[in-house]
């Protein structure tokens, strides 16, 4: 700890209005299958410190794998020196940060089996059998397994007094089947997007079966029919669909950066500025989103975030209702909140802190309502399952998303699988045109580890959940759109 404090008085013999150091060190392992063969099986570590420096307004940030006393003083000096210079070119009044108390404390991800404990053999012999199982069936030519571990320890520091030990770890898992004839291909992917969680997870899943639904899908789709129109239709969305949904359609237009225009360069702005707060119908009236950065086995579940701020719960959407961004203690003030969210996070040690969406997820609806229901109350439509491509405009209002599986529903029943569907619509008349989602017995959280976000990019991870949910009158067709 003696690198912390070595840092931290510095910055205040220098004069910082604030300052903090988080030494960061992240350890992955990953592993990737082909058919029978190893691509790839990567072990590294990242191991460093940033420190961030506020003054006179303006952000300095510098960071340095160097851990010597003179490397630390070195950091803190360029840290400050930067901020200084930023500050001839501030906005205004430039930075005012969220009030915040100080906190000494530790976190770490509850797990039984550590991922990084099970020996790469043992892993790699279980996703060659998985493989070897998908290509059981004659039309799977191709059999994808992907494992991802991840380990962050983090030590923080701040002049307002915080101390912390922080400790994540997060594993994904992946399988894809990959149907081929002679003139078409198709896939389908297990993947739950990861979860804080350890190797016990992995045998919870029992993937050895899923590979066996895995590859019968994808030569299902490989078979299937496309739709002969587009129209609109009703959709029938699966949680794991909707997480990615969601992450784009929600998450990013209420990521507080986005909305105050400081992405509008690289990743665009949002629709959902601040004067819609507490008016602005987002969604029907049981559409309710929760930002939850205190979700168990949530990926964006660390105690803190890289502000020094705690894990907190609060209702982005309610009722319908837009009433909260994702915040930190940097971009709240903007907006007249003298508190933060806890959004502030970076992906490694040398990323300055960026607004990152929380865990989101939508809430299951009060009533008792099973997926069965909402497909035999369903006249003609589209039942959705799993991810697939997206694309959404840059003030994230109009989109287009398509999935992994999909049956088509006539007359309250499954009666085919489809192929190449894809559905759009915009952000209002998309979540106002939900009119029913099932009960908390079906509600699942997916994550999502790959978000890209800022200059120079960085990825954060975040998990979403839902139950299925039902959308009415929706424009979904096939791969070919009319006009």
């Amino acid at each position: 700890m003696k690198y912390l404090d070595i840092a931290i008085d510095r910055a205040v013999q220098l004069g910082a209005e604030y300052a903090d150091i988080r030494i960061h060190k992240t350890t992955t392992e990953v592993l990737y299958l082909q058919n029978k063969s190893i691509k790839s099986a990567n072990n590294d570590v990242l191991y460093g410190y940033g420190i961030r420096v506020l003054k006179d307004g303006a952000w300095g940030f510098a960071h340095s794998s160097v851990f010597t006393e003179d490397a630390i003083l070195k950091t803190v000096q360029k840290a400050y020196d930067t901020a200084k210079l930023s500050a001839r070119v501030k906005n205004g009044d430039g930075i005012r940060l969220a009030n915040e108390r100080s906190y000494i404390a530790s976190y770490k991800t509850p797990f039984k089996i550590d991922p990084f404990s099970i020996p790469l053999k043992e892993k790699a012999e279980l996703f060659m059998e998985i493989n070897q199982r998908m290509m059981n069936l004659k039309e799977i030519k191709k059999a994808n397994s992907f494992f991802r571990a991840q380990k962050d320890e983090k030590l923080f520091a701040s002049t307002i007094g915080t101390r912390l030990d922080i400790n994540t770890l997060y594993i994904n898992p992946q399988i894809t089947a990959i149907a081929i004839s002679d003139d078409d291909s198709q896939s389908r992917t297990f993947d739950e997007g990861g979860r804080g969680v350890g190797w016990e997870w992995i045998e919870q899943l029992d993937l050895l079966e899923k590979s066996r639904y895995v590859a019968e899908e994808a030569v299902m789709k490989l078979n299937a029919d496309e739709l002969k129109e587009e129209k609109r239709r009703t959709l029938i969305l699966d949680p794991n669909h909707l997480g990615l949904t969601m992450h784009e359609s929600v998450g990013h237009p209420t990521e507080l950066d986005r909305v105050l225009g400081w992405e509008a360069d690289y990743a665009g702005i949002s629709f959902a500025t601040p004067e819609k707060l507490g008016n602005y119908q987002y969604g029907s009236k049981i559409v309710n989103f929760v930002g939850d950065n205190t979700l168990e086995g949530g990926l964006a579940t660390a105690g803190f975030d890289d502000d020094g701020v705690p894990g907190q719960k609060w209702h982005i959407i309610k009722d319908g209702i837009l009433q909260e961004y994702g915040t930190t203690r940097e971009t709240a003030p903007f907006i007249g909140v003298d508190y933060s969210r806890g959004c502030n996070r970076a992906t490694y040690y040398y990323d300055q802190p960026i607004n990152r969406i929380p865990n989101l997820y939508l809430l299951p609806g009060k009533e008792e309502l099973t997926p069965a229901q909402l497909i035999s109350d369903t006249e003609e439509g589209v039942y959705i399952q799993g991810r697939g491509s997206f694309s959404i405009d840059q003030h994230r209002v109009n989109f287009q998303f398509g999935g992994d599986f999909f049956w088509e529903i006539k007359d309250g029943k499954l009666i085919r699988p489809l192929k190449k569907v894809l559905y759009r619509s915009n952000n209002p008349e998309f979540w106002n045109s939900c009119d029913a989602i099932c009960d908390k017995r079906y509600w699942k959280p997916f994550g999502v580890i790959n978000c890209g976000k800022g200059q120079p990019n960085q990825t954060a991870r975040m998990t979403h959940g839902a139950s299925p949910a039902r959308f009415r009158n929706i424009r979904v067709g096939g791969s070919k759109w009319k006009n």
